[in-house]
């Protein structure tokens, strides 16, 4: 799968945060709740410095047993909501992996093909930042 390498300044991300693994069996559910949760009509609209329109899906504070999980939106000054997590993923280098299809098809194959690419990755943060219902694109912290 073709990446290009970016240098991204930090962003600084607000939403729902939970543990998981790839090995967990409730791992699809887990993400697929945390998205609901920021989706719910109760939430939609709590986060209101938002840097833009895009959705994240940020996996951080990798251990052995697995690592975070936050979907949010990127802000553009730390606020705490009642609820909700605050979360950096730091300045640095990224490999980016655009794609293009089913959100939810096209980005689990991707991660099944970017798992394969050899990186030297940093695990400090990667996520999905969803330009459009059908543009995503997967940055990879890389050495």
């Amino acid at each position: 799968m073709k990446y290009e390498v970016v240098n991204l300044e930090e962003k600084i991300i607000v939403g729902f945060a939970a543990e998981t693994s790839n090995e967990d069996p409730q791992m699809g559910a887990i993400i697929g709740g945390l998205w609901q949760k920021l989706y719910s009509p109760e939430n939609a609209g709590k986060i209101t410095d938002r840097a833009n329109e895009f959705a994240i899906g940020l996996y951080s504070d990798y251990t052995e047993r697995g690592y975070q999980v936050t979907a949010g939106f990127e802000v553009k000054k730390a606020e705490d909501i009642e609820g909700m997590t605050v979360k950096t993923i730091p300045a640095g280098k990224y490999a980016k992996f655009s794609v293009h299809g089913d959100m939810v098809k096209a980005v689990a194959d991707s991660w099944k093909e970017i798992w394969a690419t050899p990186l030297e990755r940093t695990y400090t943060g990667d996520f999905e930042e969803y330009t459009s219902m059908e543009d995503i694109d997967i940055y990879i912290a890389i050495k």
